[in-house]
């Protein structure tokens, strides 16, 4: 971890000239910025607006901030009103309160003195704001909507898919690289070509074998039709290509079974690839929409992306609960990313060698 450490700060702190600083390397720095800039903003703009109300995410011009109008209950008036700092005619400054909108015009009433109203054009008066984090857009999905269930439901979806399709996509991939047998070329020119073959092609057929497997309504049947990707398939099979026959043969030699070789020689040394497999699987499956909106119709087996979805309705869409839940569903991949981003370099790699 040090080693890395040091190695990314001596690339930083890189420059042409040891003594004075090069237009490439205020050229490079500004790059390296942008892109940073780029990669992130989205997310810390995410973020922010993730504890806005839903009035301040609509808000135009947009606030960075978590800013939000300051409401007030006045007397003779059910609703909460919004504050505003206006100019009247006089050239005095004044808090008022806004009834009602009509036009490029607002009624607007005295908090003070609800006896006292005004109409007063839109460009003399001014929102008055306060920094407000609203934590009730994280609180109010996981205790109103049962978003836990569909967090649960997520998971499960993902870890199992996960497994099924380590298993079966190495079990292919160390078939195509360590045995010999006729036809070999042709399987794997095979697996390889159905990544030409779009997905809304198949979904038809699918679905019609999943529904006569009774798998409707099932996380099964989320599961099960992507079990096996030839992505996984290829990547998985150039590794294994890289493994020393020798120890393979050395093996067999000591009468080890072809599962005992496969289980405790073959994917240890391809853990780096499988890792890559791991996070690609994990993204894919996690942050899966189609398929389960297709299969999934009951609210008891939504996962997060179908169930964020519900959230946009025919009239109005609560951003604000999209936003905040939307975060959240960021935090997992991100946290697994981090974890096993050192195989990726490694695994990928290594999967272009032969």
């Amino acid at each position: 971890m040090t080693n890395s450490t040091s190695l990314i700060k001596n690339i930083i702190t890189q420059k042409k000239y040891k003594d004075k600083m090069h237009w490439t390397d205020y050229f490079s720095y500004f790059y390296l910025f942008l892109g940073v800039f780029l990669m992130f903003g989205p997310i810390i703009w995410l973020g922010l607006s993730s504890v806005k109300t839903n009035a301040g995410i609509q808000e135009y011009p947009p606030t960075i901030l978590p800013l939000s109008q300051i409401q007030l209950e006045v007397d003779g008036y059910d609703k909460p009103l919004s504050l505003y700092n206006v100019t009247l005619e006089d050239g005095s400054i004044t808090q008022l309160a806004e009834i009602k909108r009509v036009g490029i015009t607002s009624k607007m009433v005295d908090p003070k003195d609800n006896e006292k109203k005004y109409k007063i054009p839109i460009d003399k008066r001014e929102k008055i704001r306060e920094f407000s984090v609203q934590w009730e857009n994280y609180l109010d999905p996981l205790r109103k909507y049962n978003f836990l269930l569909y967090f649960k439901n997520s998971i499960f979806v993902t870890v199992v898919a996960t497994i099924i399709t380590l298993i079966i996509n190495s079990m292919a991939a160390y078939a195509l690289s360590i045995y010999e047998f006729r036809g070999k070329n042709v399987a794997l020119v095979f697996v390889i070509g159905t990544l030409l073959i779009p997905l809304t092609i198949i979904l038809v057929p699918v679905f019609y074998v999943i529904a006569n497997f009774g798998m409707i309504n099932s996380l099964w049947g989320v599961i099960l039709p992507g079990a096996a990707t030839p992505t996984g398939v290829f990547l998985l099979r150039q590794y294994m290509l890289t493994l020393p026959r020798e120890l393979i043969e050395a093996a067999r030699m000591d009468h080890a079974s072809e599962w005992a070789i496969y289980w405790r020689i073959v994917l240890p040394l391809s853990i780096p690839a499988i890792a890559v497999l791991a996070i690609f699987s994990i993204m894919w499956r996690w942050n899966d929409f189609l398929w389960p909106l297709i299969v999934l119709s009951k609210s008891e087996v939504y996962t997060l992306q179908i169930a964020l979805n519900a959230f946009h309705g025919e009239l109005t869409s609560q951003w604000n609960y999209v936003l905040a839940m939307t975060m959240l569903t960021l935090l997992p991949i991100a946290l697994i990313f981090t974890y096993l981003q050192k195989f990726i370099t490694t695994g990928i790699a290594s999967t272009g060698m032969k």
